[in-house]
């Protein structure tokens, strides 16, 4: 199967600290709503390891239906170009659940042999492909912790700093919070939550793929990243606020 020699490569969390700079400045809930929603983006490019809307004047959304198709007829070449384009979202979701990248890759690995084993069952009706892996991904995080018996700790190993342009003074003050302090406030937050903050700004999934993921309305998911949003701005410590 083809993949990147040495793992993909572990990503910042600049989308996130946007998204907390958004809720500093913006009290009202309304406001912060239209403006998370003004921010994002519908299609996201392969290198995020996302998949474009599916739109038949759309080369890349064919391309990948394409692949999806010859896959689940046995063509195992077009899946290696299936994991290359999604390796990397995948990957991300789980690094930062896991918070091990030996633990990830094993993971991500494992997502894409039993996404491998059960593709013939796969129907775009309801959920598209990356969508579709990420569910797969998000049963084996749950199954590890629950075999190990372990409590979900946020990043033992060190997560490389994002590059941020502190441009307002929202974003200032998030500059001096550390990835690790992040990470833990996402860590913190319910379980769903949780998973929609990593599928929207480390993932890069869109609200129409995160609702698929995790088997929810679009609107619910709209809402989730709305209260998850707020609860991590009233996590910033008062001191740097």
């Amino acid at each position: 199967m083809a993949g990147n020699q040495g793992g993909p490569e572990v990503v910042d969390v600049g989308g996130l600290r946007v998204a907390l700079s958004l809720a500093l400045a913006i009290p009202d809930d309304r406001s912060l709503a239209i403006a998370l929603a003004l921010a994002d983006s519908p299609a996201y490019s392969p290198s995020n390891g996302g998949e474009p809307p599916h739109d038949d004047n759309d080369p890349e959304a064919s391309r990948l239906r394409a692949l999806v198709d010859l896959a689940r007829e046995g063509d195992s070449e077009a899946f290696g170009q299936l994991y290359d384009h999604y390796v990397t979202g995948i990957f991300r979701f789980v690094y930062y659940r896991v918070g091990s990248r030996q633990l990830a890759e094993d993971l991500t690995s494992e997502t894409f042999v039993r996404g491998l084993r059960a593709i013939q069952r796969f129907s775009w009706q309801g959920k598209d492909f990356g969508a579709w892996l990420t569910t797969i991904a998000r049963n084996l995080i749950a199954d590890h912790f629950k075999s190990s018996r372990s409590r979900l700790e946020v990043v033992t190993e060190t997560i490389p700093e994002g590059r941020t342009h502190a441009a307002s003074p929202e974003q200032e003050v998030l500059s001096h919070i550390s990835n690790d302090l992040l990470l833990s406030a996402v860590g913190a937050l319910p379980n769903e939550q949780r998973d929609c903050i990593l599928m929207r700004f480390i993932q890069g999934l869109s609200i129409a793929q995160t609702a698929a993921a995790l088997g929810r309305s679009e609107g619910a998911v709209k809402q989730l990243q709305l209260r998850a949003v707020r609860s991590l701005a009233k996590s910033v410590p008062g001191e740097v606020r």
